[in-house]
């Protein structure tokens, strides 16, 4: 927390069933679902605590110290998962470290999008060919190029069964740090995550490169006449905090 450098933190206390994962945990359920899915191709999507059932926290809760170690509700954890172009849904059981439920989702949307993947999404567009001919058909240096991903936007009620991202670029050199007011626009990429491959692409005209001026941000640049500067602000608590942190709970 922002505060634990001022604050004293009672980290001697009984574990709360609603405490979020440790990095111990998330270890061990990569472990435990990897044992069962030996592959490359499973992806995780999110990570978190399966919560008890309420009656079961409302027990925990109203129970003394002694009896609290227990009495714990049992701890789970939620995954959602990318395998073999479906969404599952898992449930694993630390007690037993083994999964307990699967389910394949298979309502509206799609998980979120992880980092690895649009890394590798964006960087498929710099082998396409077309790509390489709209840069050069703008003159523009390959090696000024970053480009990011993006959802591909809602177009009615039409059917879209596949997992995909649209790819579009920026041009990025030392003229300004601020690649985002600099888009190369006209063109677009459109990749499947689950394939990872392009399947689709359009170049459909011109549009000039904005320029850098009056784009910079960066103290290191600006140049004067600068603002007046902002005069010092201070806080404190003469008495102290009025709450206290015990574990992840604050009183």
């Amino acid at each position: 927390m922002l505060f634990c450098s001022s604050i004293e933190c009672n980290n001697n206390h009984i574990p709360h069933p609603l405490d979020p994962l440790t990095p111990s945990e998330f270890n061990l359920i990569r472990t435990i679902i990897l044992k069962s899915y030996k592959t490359n191709n499973l992806t995780f999507h999110y990570i978190g605590l399966h919560e008890p059932d309420k009656h079961l926290i409302k027990s925990w809760l109203s129970s003394n110290s002694k009896t609290k170690t227990l009495q714990t509700p049992p701890r789970q954890a939620f995954i959602i998962a990318r395998f073999q172009k479906q969404s599952l849904e898992i449930i694993v059981d630390f007690s037993t470290h083994s999964i307990i439920s699967t389910k394949i989702y298979k309502g509206q949307g799609y998980p979120m999008l992880t980092f690895g993947e649009q890394t590798i999404a964006s960087e498929l567009i710099f082998s396409y060919k077309p790509f390489k001919d709209s840069l050069n058909k703008r003159e523009i240096n390959i090696s000024n190029v970053l480009c990011a991903t993006f959802t591909t936007g809602w177009f009615g009620t039409e059917e879209r069964t596949k997992r995909t991202v649209k790819v579009k670029c920026y041009y990025n050199n030392d003229d300004s740090a601020n690649l985002y007011v600099r888009p190369l626009e006209g063109f677009a990429a459109v990749v499947d995550l689950d394939e990872m491959k392009i399947v689709s692409y359009s170049d459909r005209y011109v549009i000039p490169v904005p320029k850098a001026e009056g784009t910079e941000y960066r103290a290191s640049k600006m140049k004067p006449p600068f603002g007046p500067k902002l005069k010092g602000i201070g806080v404190s608590q003469h008495d102290g905090p009025g709450f206290t942190i015990e574990g992840h709970s604050v009183r």
